[in-house]
């Protein structure tokens, strides 16, 4: 029943395996590990087989980190509409009227949703066999490590599937999947690329408790998921569970938000109970006080304690342990916003048309423009809050006594590329929900472009670096990210410290050049984003219900 004659994995695997997005994506994501291999590929006449490889023992842990990374990112994408997506679709309770058991249910939906990205990471196995010539790595590393990978693709796609049943939005699991997978994403790298020296410890955990610990957590979530489908509490009204807000709040566990006092009500201000003033802005009134706590605050709050709860140790290592990394710790807070920005944006504009109502907007006399700085502002309020949580300690450590107290303007910059970033996420964000009809597609849009603007030059520039002679200056290809604010806090010189190492006053000038380039073209891009946004807007295109 679990694979032979379950109908939803049928049904499943048919709508995900036979799009043309789905052959689409396997051709550019090996392309893409073909391009990676060939670059960092030898290029000596003749190799030397004696003696191990370290060439190719860097480009085997680039590779597994590579897609490890690329697995974490992807499983979500896959897995966190499993459930959600049948309560916005409305067919959640006749699913749940179906004879079929909860488990076949939960099973069917993980095995169909993992597929495709099992498919994906199997298929690389053939291209990363052409490592094996050069020496330095066994088959049975190679094994073990997608052994490894294919464990922690379940463990994700778990995860997400818990999340899922517990939402009724796939925007909110999304989210709450992305942030309980960002430290397990964090700690298997660590891990990996520590024990790079150790191959028999790094061997026997790959195959024997990695997997152990996955299959363990995983179907641990499988059968709480599959529980929670027994005896289902968001029975009623097509699957939308009534929250009673003071309620949640009298039996919140951890951080409770309380909307009417500071810094609560900066991202969740409490319900109007008076009359807007005549001059106000409906859209971002209503954005505001209405939309956030639709469902209950139980997303923020995970989002907010377990954010916090990642940021403690990584402040402590970076900023006050070794605060010649604290770009480290910026990266870390730049890449939560890039998970978090367009999930709360990302539905701003296919949200109304989904629920029928973008002409009926249109169509009211306020105009273009208010309508986009509306949503935006709305939007970009809850992601700004969570990210200047972890900003805090950035603060802390522009303290006197503090070793990065004497190198403020390289922390002002810090906190300059965050705030630029977080604003170019939000315009990008809504700019996609603006040009798409699904906010599904938007959020993964927004994903990709932003994947493709940050991460992708960084990982060219560490493939070239790594696998380029000492001798060669490399300076000029940093310039290759001038798109990517981890390139730009990564640039931030720290001379300033006795810890940190001395920098030429040219390299010193090239950095803050690095920098001033990123934030002007940032700058410009979010304001050509925004103005084709209102003149799309001004001209209609595609934004009526039937577009």
């Amino acid at each position: 029943m679990f694979l032979n004659n379950n109908p939803v994995l049928q049904r499943e695997l048919i709508v995900n395996l036979r799009t043309p997005r789905a052959f689409l994506l396997m051709l550019i994501y090996q392309i893409a590990l073909a391009a990676v291999v060939l670059i960092a590929y030898p290029r000596d006449v003749k190799i030397d087989l004696s003696r191990e490889s370290a060439s190719a023992q860097r480009l085997v842990d680039f590779f597994f980190v590579g897609q490890f990374a690329i697995a974490s990112l992807m499983a979500p994408s896959f897995t966190a509409g499993a459930i959600s997506g049948e309560k916005e679709r409305k067919t959640y309770e006749m699913l749940l009227a179906s004879p079929l058991r909860p488990i076949v249910i939960v099973s069917g939906k993980l095995i169909a949703a993992l597929a495709h990205l099992i498919v994906l990471v199997s298929g690389s196995l053939p291209i990363i066999m052409l490592c094996l010539p050069l020496g330095g790595v066994s088959i049975y590393e190679l094994l073990a490590a997608y052994v490894g990978l294919l464990s922690s693709i379940f463990l994700f796609g778990s995860i997400s599937m818990y999340c899922s049943s517990y939402f009724k939005r796939t925007s909110s699991s999304l989210v709450v999947s992305y942030v309980f997978i960002l430290p397990i994403l964090i700690l298997g790298v660590i891990l990996w690329l520590a024990l790079s020296s150790q191959g028999d410890l790094r061997l026997f955990l790959t195959i024997t408790i990695v997997p152990a610990i996955c299959l363990v957590f995983g179907f641990g979530m499988l059968a709480i998921t599959a529980h929670r489908l027994l005896y289902p509490p968001d029975i009623g009204s097509q699957g939308n569970e009534v929250v009673d807000l003071e309620k949640e709040q009298r039996e919140a566990v951890g951080l409770v938000i309380q909307r009417d006092q500071f810094p609560d009500s900066l991202f969740a201000p409490p319900r109007r109970k008076t009359l807007m003033a005549d001059n106000a802005n409906p859209v971002y009134d209503k954005e505001m006080h209405a939309e956030l706590f639709s469902q209950g605050s139980l997303m923020l709050r995970l989002v907010i304690q377990i954010s916090m709860l990642l940021a403690i140790p990584l402040m402590a290592v970076f900023l006050f342990l070794r605060p010649s990394l604290a770009a480290y710790y910026a990266g870390f807070v730049l890449i939560f916003n890039i998970l978090v920005a367009p999930v709360f944006m990302a539905g701003s504009i296919t949200s109304e048309r989904e629920r029928q109502t973008i002409d009926l907007l249109l169509t009211t006399t306020i105009s273009s423009w208010q309508i986009l700085w509306g949503k935006l502002l709305a939007g970009y309020r809850v992601s700004a809050v969570l990210t200047a949580f972890l900003m805090f300690p950035m603060v802390l450590a522009l303290l006197p006594l503090t070793p990065l107290s004497e190198n403020w303007p390289s922390m002002l910059a810090y906190f300059l590329i965050c705030f630029v970033a977080s604003v170019f996420n939000t315009i990008l964000a809504m700019f996609l929900s603006t040009v798409v009809r699904k906010t599904s597609t938007a959020m993964m849009l927004s994903y990709v472009v932003l994947l493709g603007l940050y991460c992708l030059p960084v990982a060219i520039y560490f493939l070239v670096w790594s696998f380029t002679p000492a001798d060669r200056d490399l300076s000029s290809l940093k310039f290759i990210g001038v798109t990517s604010p981890l390139m730009a806090v990564d640039n931030a010189p720290l001379t300033a410290m006795a810890i940190g190492t001395s920098e030429s006053p040219t390299a010193k000038v090239g950095s803050w050049l690095f920098i001033g380039i990123y934030v002007g073209i940032t700058t410009i891009a979010s304001g050509i984003l925004l103005a084709i946004n209102v003149l799309l807007f001004q001209a209609r295109w595609r934004l009526t219900g039937r577009g």
